[in-house]
């Protein structure tokens, strides 16, 4: 691998410094513990900003820490303007901020805005009686006569999505949890409070905010049963959950989400280089939707999906993501392969007899070549692969509910591993909160920092590389036809165009160079040499990878 000195943060380009920036995703419980009880801690994230600035990223995104019982892990707040104990204090965050900034960072922070927790103020008032100031900030509906819920909506973790309340003698409908009750989107006292608690985290110096479950705002107010799904289309979990036998059209993404999402880009537009990136779970639905709330420059900035999160990496797949997007001319999209939510690519995409770190490396570079901002994982930047956890140690409740056949989202979640012979791998002093992988230990940090073959030199080199190219940051895209199994696109900014071809499949092939690439300059990608070509052909290996610009 050539020397690549690191990328300096894109934060330069002013108000729109999220466009093709580079987002590291913390999980706060598992980066770094202080404290020493076995759960991290915004004083952790502090201390590790130096190494997550050093990788070359634009920006961080911070999963909930606010005030929380924590029964998804803070996606169920009790209150949007306050820091939960376990995490620290406002200072604390505050903290963060100031030396997020310091070394050039932005802070995104999760907003989990469809649903609070059943412990919050808000729905303690609402379900105290069917007549007090509350009482109509959430989703309330009479049982049918026989005694059963309202419809036939269903839970994304599992059963009805509704809940019986022996007080107001009512259902409340609740998309994820029980505990996880629904705001009510069309009562405008709700958006006012939820637009006050944005409020309050921009005047602390936020950035931008990543808005959790976007799509889940409104409900039809019919409450119309939802038809059932065609098995042959892809659902949004996995066969192991009926969720997906639904078409889920009357219980999220409604038509009013439009309005709410202006009211929230009014409001970032009224401070000064502010951002919004949504998540998008709509199944097939899914990237038509990021289109219509990105277009327009006056709702959301960008949108992530679960597109590029579920099992397949293929050229085909990723082609027809990344078109539908394209032809759809709307706003900007970022790109994943990682989340909290999701096993780890590694795992998830590997075949057998794949070298791992190979595969790791290869996908960093294909992320980092798609037209869009671009999401990372911590951890994924040491090639971590999923772990293996057992059912007594799980704490996800999707998990513990699915289980065997859906083992939850905490093999992902697993501690950071810092140091390879250090107590919980320099984590915590005490036993972490899920355990730490003895394959994970040997890839800690302390292993790969000065190793320049290592996956982690690999996303450093990658990340400057892009940085180095305009038209990898926000040039266009064109695909171009492609022996099956290979993806092939040209990039292109200004006078610079840049071929890019991916070897996805796991035998070698030959690639007909496109005329215009003819004689084309073939560069070295951080981790892939530079084919010499034959003619107009051009081999790659199993996971190869070409660059080349066009002279």
């Amino acid at each position: 691998m050539k020397n690549v000195k690191q990328a300096k943060p894109t934060t330069m380009r002013g108000t729109e410094w999220w466009r093709g920036a580079a987002i590291y995703q913390i999980y706060p419980r598992s980066f770094q513990d202080t404290s020493g009880d076995g759960v991290g801690d915004l004083k952790g994230v502090v201390q590790r900003l130096p190494y997550v600035a050093s990788l070359g990223v634009d920006a961080i995104w911070l999963s909930p820490f606010f005030m929380s019982p924590m029964a998804d892990m803070g996606y169920d707040i009790s209150d949007y303007c306050a820091v939960d104990p376990l995490f620290g204090t406002i200072d604390d965050f505050d903290a963060v901020v100031a030396e997020a900034h310091r070394l050039g960072l932005k802070i995104i922070i999760d907003q989990v805005l469809s649903h609070s927790s059943d412990r919050h103020l808000w729905f303690k008032e609402s379900r105290s009686s069917r007549d007090n100031p509350k009482a109509d900030w959430y989703v309330w509906a009479d049982a049918k006569p026989d005694g059963t819920a309202p419809n036939n909506w269903l839970s994304v973790f599992g059963g009805p999505a509704w809940e019986w309340d022996s007080v107001r003698k009512q259902y409340y409908l609740h998309n994820f949890l029980a505990s996880q009750p629904d705001l009510n989107f069309h009562n405008p006292q709700v958006q006012e409070a939820l637009l006050a608690a944005l409020r309050f985290w921009l005047d602390r110096g936020v950035d931008a905010f990543r808005f959790d479950a976007v799509n889940y705002y409104f409900h039809d107010r019919a409450l119309t049963d939802n038809p059932p799904l065609a098995r042959t289309l892809s659902s949004d979990v996995p066969d192991t959950n009926p969720y997906g036998f639904q078409q889920h059209i009357h219980d999220k993404t409604q038509p009013e989400n439009i309005g709410f999402l202006k009211r929230v880009r009014a409001l970032l537009d009224s401070y000064r280089e502010r951002m919004s990136i949504g998540e998008v779970g709509d199944g097939d639905r899914s990237l038509k939707t990021v289109a219509a709330y990105t277009d327009g420059n006056d709702k959301l900035n960008m949108c992530y999906t679960f597109d590029l999160l579920g099992p397949e990496l293929s050229a085909a797949h990723i082609r027809r993501c990344v078109e539908a997007f394209e032809h759809s001319r709307a706003g900007w999209v970022c790109w994943a392969f990682s989340n909290h939510d999701v096993a780890r690519h590694v795992s998830r995409f590997a075949k057998p007899g794949d070298d791992g770190d190979r595969l790791a490396k290869f996908c960093m570079t294909l992320l980092c070549a798609l037209r869009g901002s671009i999401c990372l994982y911590q951890g994924e930047e040491l090639g971590l692969t999923e772990a293996d956890i057992a059912f007594e140690d799980l704490r996800d409740p999707y998990g513990i509910r699915f289980w065997p056949g859906f083992k939850g989202r905490d093999g992902c979640r697993t501690p950071m591993v810092w140091e390879e012979l250090a107590v919980y791998a320099g984590f915590s002093r005490a036993k972490p909160w899920l355990p730490i992988p003895q394959e994970h230990r040997v890839r800690a940090v302390s292993n790969q920092e000065y190793d320049p073959n290592s996956v982690l030199a690999h996303y450093r080199a990658t990340l400057a590389f892009r940085k180095e190219h305009p038209a990898l940051l926000t040039g266009d895209i064109a695909f171009l036809d492609a022996p099956e199994g290979v993806l092939a696109f040209e990039r292109g900014s200004g006078a610079e165009a840049m071929l890019c071809v991916f070897n996805i499949g796991r035998e070698a092939v030959k690639f007909d160079l496109p005329k215009k690439f003819g004689k084309a300059r073939f560069i070295d990608v951080p981790g892939f040499e530079a084919p010499e070509p034959k003619g107009k052909k051009v081999s790659l290996p199993a996971l190869g990878i070409v660059f080349g610009i066009a002279d």
